[in-house]
């Protein structure tokens, strides 16, 4: 069985900077992607960052371009997203996904499993 198990998340202030992890077990997860989303309290669940699990292809968001970075560890299972100059309207649940088919997802529904989520509050 699939578990995702995001870490990390926390309270900051403006321009501050946190890194979540996402701990993947249950299956092999080379040749996949993996990928972070964001909900908003009263909004719909938001890409922001998609990596393949053993490449170096990874592709972002706009409005977190330049702030954020995905990275993963493959002997730790672990995807990472470092989040850098944070702003309050990145206040959010974080999510990290996985994807069992080939090609980039950026959509909630291209992926197959998810973590329970990590909040992610920055103050003005």
């Amino acid at each position: 069985q699939v578990q995702l198990v995001e870490s990390g998340g926390g309270l900051v202030q403006a321009g501050g900077s946190l890194r979540l992890s996402c701990a993947a077990s249950g299956r092999t997860f080379s040749n996949y992607h993996m990928g972070w989303f964001r909900q908003a309290p009263g909004k719909e669940r938001e890409f922001v960052a998609t990596i393949r699990w053993s490449g170096y292809s990874t592709y972002y968001e706009d409005s977190v371009k330049g702030r954020f970075t995905i990275s993963r560890d493959n002997a730790k299972n672990t995807v990472y997203l470092q989040m850098n100059s944070l702003k309050p309207e990145d206040t959010a649940v974080y999510y990290c996904a996985v994807r069992f088919r080939y090609g980039i997802g950026l959509t909630r529904t291209d992926y197959d499993y998810w973590g329970q989520g990590t909040q992610v509050t920055v103050s003005s």
